[in-house]
């Protein structure tokens, strides 16, 4: 049974409601929450705020709230150790969160039964020019600096050179990160359960454009090249320090540097499908309305219904201090008739109970939705989901194609 929790935040997102199902959980359970000062300051709760290094020694789980950019900040504060590291999502869909916020409070019920499973992910460290050692759980990478030369780097594996790129960057990335920069430059999708290093350059300008794959046993070495520009030394995309041609970085892989908690309710490979949008060129006939997912996209303040990897629908919505306001629905023509917009409205009803938000709705599709599904009227702020808007709704609704 898990006794101490630590809790890791997004530095900008509302995570309040996601500490509030923590906390409870918590207390019902004489769990003792755990978070750092900085962060846990924001908002008024009973976690207690204690220093990183604290943190990581006493909690038996740690849970990160936000999206991948938090999830890989939190496998930095443990690297090396087995405390496991929950993903919870507050925002859009990311690949290394394994629950949304409605999930939370069952996930971790699952957890202090154990009926989870872990999934080990591996690391890559490196020496930086002026002595510090950092680690990635994504990639490493030596990018051209604007109004500098090319990034002209030098591959060295197992002590010998294999070949030189010239390209605008040039990324060492381990399986968890193949998703990420290595995946737009080119790169594979990798199982985050494979072992390997890979090599991709981005934009390359040499004849050698091909990503390489090594096994972590193998010696891997870049050089900065005499013909290179000043190039800035990425670390799971934060600028870290600087190299300049005759620079040499070791890259040394850290095995099982993680551990992250799956429940088996997706795959590596639906989340990869669903983030990357990833269609087949020879597939045949519509995605199945089942395999329909409502993830919601925080920067851009809306919900997405992705069908087969594509966005088919969105709910814009707008927040207004303590309540969130449902604007407009719309589904693509290209989806209409599969009951995407109710997805949508559903899951934005039902994500704003989770959070203890109200709703104030504009949007007559939504009005209408309400009107159907009185359960979830008690969220809906007095006075919003009168007759008017629902005959609005009405009247839309028969007007207009695009939303089913």
């Amino acid at each position: 049974m898990v006794k101490v929790v630590g809790l890791v935040l997004h530095p900008r997102r509302d995570c309040g409601s996601a500490v509030d199902a923590i906390v409870n959980w918590a207390a019902e359970r004489g769990v003792t929450v755990l978070g750092l000062p900085d962060e846990i300051t924001r908002i008024a709760c009973s976690a207690v705020p204690v220093p990183a290094e604290e943190m990581v020694e006493r909690a038996g789980l740690l849970v990160s709230l936000g999206g991948d950019g938090t999830m890989l900040r939190t496998m930095r504060l443990v690297e090396g150790r087995k405390t496991p590291v929950l993903g919870v999502n507050v925002g859009r869909l990311g690949f290394l969160a394994e629950v949304d916020l409605p999930d939370l409070g069952d996930a971790l019920s699952s957890i202090d039964e154990h009926r989870y499973t872990v999934e080990s992910r591996t690391a890559v460290r490196t020496t930086l020019p002026d002595g510090r050692e950092v680690s990635a759980f994504n990639d490493v990478a030596l990018v051209r600096v604007p109004g500098h030369g090319l990034a002209a780097v030098g591959i060295r594996v197992e002590g010998r050179g294999f070949v030189n790129y010239a390209a605008d960057a040039v990324i060492v990335s381990t399986p968890t990160g193949s998703t990420a920069y290595s995946f737009s430059a080119g790169g594979p999708i990798v199982s985050p359960n494979v072992e390997a290093l890979i090599v991709s350059a981005a934009a390359a300008h040499s004849s050698f454009n091909r990503s390489l794959v090594l096994d972590t046993s193998e010696h891997l070495a870049l050089d900065v090249l005499p013909t290179s520009g000043r190039l800035a030394i990425e670390v799971d995309g934060i600028i870290e320090g600087y190299a300049e041609p005759g620079t040499r970085l070791e890259i040394r892989p850290v095995p099982a540097a993680a551990q992250v908690i799956r429940f088996g309710r997706t795959s590596f490979y639906e989340r990869a499908r669903r983030k990357l949008r990833v269609e087949g060129s020879a597939q045949v006939g519509a995605p199945d309305q089942g395999d329909a997912v409502v993830v919601d996209s925080f920067e851009l303040q809306r919900y997405e219904v992705l069908l087969g990897g594509e966005v088919a629908g969105v709910l814009h919505y707008r927040r207004h201090g303590d309540r969130v306001e449902l604007l407009h629905t719309e589904v693509d023509q290209a989806f209409s008739g599969r009951g995407l917009a109710g997805r949508l409205a559903a899951a934005a009803l039902k994500d704003a109970r989770a959070r203890s938000t109200p709703v104030v709705v504009t949007c007559p599709f939504v009005a209408s939705y309400l009107e159907r599904h009185p359960e979830l009227t008690d969220i809906v702020k007095a006075g919003t989901a009168d007759a008017s808007l629902a005959d609005a709704s009405r009247a839309e609704t028969d007007a207009a194609g695009p939303v089913s």
